[in-house]
């Protein structure tokens, strides 16, 4: 799907709109986005056209459960990595090595990991950041004001949970609203 299709289809027909500044894709060749709230399969879907439209070709890491069949073949051309949620470490591995042998990589993560609500968020978008020496952009979609988009780069430390605290509390004073409200929580 062309960059201008896919802003076309996110804000024309879809009504969404960029926070201010934030149309093009960061100049650096590899990043990560973390991408909050998550409390919807749409999420993937605009998530998607976002990027698109900013021009670079994103991955994400999906539960391994959702590569079956054709949903699979089409996930895996679109650049997503599946994920085993019982042990999320071991598809790191592979991923950390596809990202430092990529001269291009955006990665969007979904710190919660599921879109039922939870409490402590996922750390391991931190292993990924750490291994490859990515900067971490985090970034947001608000349903109620059909707002996207992404800040500067957050400054990760050699601890984790300290960080990924931190960020649930960014996040929380964005005051974002999920398509499912109740499905977010950053407490």
């Amino acid at each position: 799907m062309s960059t201008q299709i896919a802003k076309f289809l996110l804000q024309k027909v879809l009504g969404w709109h960029f926070t201010e500044g934030e149309d093009s894709i960061p100049s650096e060749k590899k990043a990560l986005f973390l991408f909050a709230p998550h409390t919807s399969i749409w999420d993937f879907v605009i998530g998607f056209l976002y990027f698109r439209s900013l021009g670079g070709k994103l991955h994400i890491m999906i539960k391994k459960e959702a590569f079956k069949g054709a949903l699979g073949t089409l996930l895996k051309k679109l650049g997503a990595f599946p994920i085993d949620r019982k042990n999320p470490s071991g598809a790191l591995i592979p991923l950390i090595h596809e990202i430092n042998r990529s001269d291009s990589f955006y990665l969007v993560v979904c710190p919660e990991g599921t879109r039922k609500p939870i409490h402590r968020w996922k750390t391991g978008y931190h292993t990924i950041a750490e291994q490859t020496g990515i900067p971490v952009f985090l970034s947001h979609a608000d349903y109620r004001k059909k707002e996207i988009g992404y800040g500067r780069p957050f400054p990760l430390t050699l601890d984790a949970r300290k960080d990924t605290e931190q960020i649930q509390q960014k996040y929380k004073e964005m005051k974002l609203v999920g398509l499912r409200p109740g499905g977010y929580v950053t407490e």
